[in-house]
């Protein structure tokens, strides 16, 4: 596998606090990266700072380098709207807008310029298929997406993600208000999803982690601990504290 993104002595603060410590990690192109560790460990702020989210917080600074394409995501000739564009955000409530299924679906294609009807069409159905959705509401595309279930919002949020073609996905905590069956449904869709996309999945849930990870990195205090094949990691990892997190001890 090749590398999708370099992070190289990546430091970030939230004013004086320091948030993040020297991460060094590469993301491999197409692998499912699961991201772990106790509240307030720096999960959500290293995916906020791969497509610089954390920006939009007033006095959010950094130090080293993200790179994709060999090109610091950091630099000041960076256009952050395609940057954002690219690596796309699901967070852990989902938030359909107030509108069909449809509408929902192509809301951020119709802002970057109009597509015919039949075209926008073959989009969303990809989209919803992609997401294990389409079988559910194809017959009721003109509906409120407010009328689906938890589980069925989050899909389409992931959808609405995948008709703006990101290279990357980032998801933090999807599952996080879901029942069992809706997150199996969500993870089913990772699942194929990573053969077109590279995804980074930040999750309380170690057993989620365990299911759908390629690899898994385990955060503690703003450091990287350890970053490994996630059988590895669950099994026999290499620092006592992922163990210890892992089996309970904290956290």
């Amino acid at each position: 596998m090749t590398t999708a993104i370099r992070v190289k002595g990546f430091s970030h603060f939230f004013g004086s606090a320091q948030t993040l410590k020297g991460i060094d990690l590469n993301v491999l192109r197409n692998e499912i990266l699961g991201v772990i560790g106790p509240a307030g460990s720096g999960k959500s702020t290293f995916l906020g700072a791969l497509n610089r989210m954390n920006d939009l917080i007033r006095g959010s600074r950094t130090e080293g380098a993200i790179e994709i394409d060999g090109k610091n995501i950091y630099d000041p000739d960076v256009n952050v709207a395609e940057l954002r564009r690219k690596l796309g955000m699901v967070f852990a409530t989902p938030v359909p807008l107030p509108r069909s299924i449809f509408e929902n679906v192509v809301f951020g294609t119709r802002l970057t310029g109009s597509r015919g009807r039949a075209s926008l069409f073959e989009l969303v159905q990809d989209c919803l298929e992609r997401t294990t959705l389409w079988e559910e509401v194809k017959d009721r595309l003109d509906s409120s997406a407010l009328k689906l279930s938890g589980g069925q919002q989050q899909r389409l949020c992931i959808a609405r993600v995948l008709a703006l073609k990101p290279e990357f996905i980032l998801l933090d905590e999807p599952c996080s208000g879901l029942d069992p069956i809706s997150t199996a449904k969500i993870e089913d869709s990772l699942r194929l999803l990573k053969r077109d996309y590279t995804i980074i999945l930040v999750t309380n849930n170690t057993k989620q982690a365990a299911r759908v990870s390629d690899r898994t990195a385990f955060f503690l205090g703003g450091e990287l601990i350890e970053v490994g094949p996630t059988d590895k990691i669950f099994t026999a990892p290499d620092d006592r504290r992922t163990d210890d997190y892992l089996r309970g001890r904290f956290g």
